[in-house]
């Protein structure tokens, strides 16, 4: 038997996003409530909004956009590792816990516990030591995933994490919702839409516990 955890925060007009980026805005043009035959309406955010994916090109000058990625770094075999640590520090090779030996999976994601309210945006979030994302990719790790808005810190501004994201070509989920999620290996999906050039898209980010 298999089951699906959705571990993506709630789009909402209150879902918090990175300080001077574009909240969530929805317009309804047409409404089957005010006479109209269909509701339709226009959505307006960051493409940095909630659970999402980050494209190269958003942090890498001439890289590709998240379109432009393969799919296969987004769904796939996983690990959910509990990382403990302070708020506002790195999470290290050494603050995983059961260590990496267990990591066998090409993607990995970090439960740090330290940004815990997707609708009360706090400064002091966790990020990743460059040093674990070579850790990570050494053991072939594509895919690096986090509870928190980025995997480099809020006052970060040469984003060394990020950095060692582009030099192995890896791929970066952020913003997931895992504070309920057991550690242990699920199978990850979490598609990006096809955005062409875009530096992020949102994603509907679900594990699927059983069998991998």
């Amino acid at each position: 038997m298999t089951r699906l955890i959705d571990i993506t925060p709630a789009v909402t007009a209150r879902l918090a996003v990175w300080p001077g980026d574009t909240p969530l805005s929805r317009e309804v043009l047409c409404a089957i409530e005010g006479g109209a035959s269909v509701t339709l309406s226009t959505l307006r955010a960051t493409v940095h909004l909630g659970a999402h994916a980050d494209g190269p090109n958003h942090y890498g000058a001439g890289a590709p956009g998240i379109g432009e990625r393969s799919l296969e770094h987004y769904i796939g075999a996983c690990r959910v590792v509990d990382a403990p640590v302070a708020r506002g520090t790195r999470v290290g090779v050494g603050d995983v816990v059961g260590g990496l030996e267990q990591v066998r999976e090409a993607r990995v994601l970090l439960k740090t516990g330290t940004f815990p309210d997707p609708e009360a945006w706090n400064e002091d979030f966790a990020g990743v030591a460059p040093e674990l994302i070579d850790a990570l990719a050494a053991r072939g790790v594509r895919t690096i995933g986090l509870d928190t808005p980025s995997v480099d810190l809020q006052t970060s501004k040469d984003l060394p994490a990020h950095g060692a994201v582009l030099r192995h070509d890896m791929a970066i989920l952020e913003g997931l919702a895992l504070a309920g999620v057991e550690a242990g290996v699920y199978e990850l999906i979490a598609l990006p839409l096809k955005l062409m050039g875009f530096d992020a898209s949102p994603v509907r980010a679900v594990l699927r516990a059983g069998p991998v």
